[in-house]
């Protein structure tokens, strides 16, 4: 199964390691589950970790070994842009990264894309994959 991380997930792993972002990012780290990703989105993910505001909770050394790693264990994928419209803009790179690799995304910030079965919080995403019912 192929994942998408919103920004908001892989911050909120770095924040706080006992809560479900960080229980989906250690499903990637022990390859049970693959990320996708670009260079639009590991741009995404190093600016906005690297903010000022991040700089006493996420260690610099650690941001780039973490993206280092995406980069060596993740699946690369440069989408076509879609047409949709989407109530974030911003937030397109995710939504046409998961779409077009056929991913799920993941976010903290679902009010942001269309309802689609591909897009869920982490905790419904974690909900399935207990269960089994995810068939991507």
């Amino acid at each position: 199964m192929r994942l998408v991380l919103d920004t908001n997930i892989i911050i909120s792993a770095f924040i706080n390691p006992k809560g479900k972002p960080s229980q989906i990012l250690r499903l990637i780290l022990q390859r049970k589950a693959d990320i996708s990703y670009n260079a639009a989105i590991l741009t995404e993910y190093e600016s906005v970790m690297l903010r000022p505001k991040f700089s006493n909770i996420i260690d610099k050394n650690l941001i780039i070994k973490f993206i280092n790693l995406i980069r060596n264990i993740g699946f690369s994928y440069n989408p076509d842009t879609g047409n949709n419209k989407l109530p974030d803009e911003t937030d397109r790179i995710f939504y046409d990264t998961a779409k077009g690799s056929s991913s799920i995304l993941i976010t903290g910030n679902i009010k942001h894309y269309p309802k689609e079965s591909f897009i869920m919080p982490p905790s419904e995403f974690l909900t399935k994959v207990s269960v089994g019912r995810l068939l991507f």
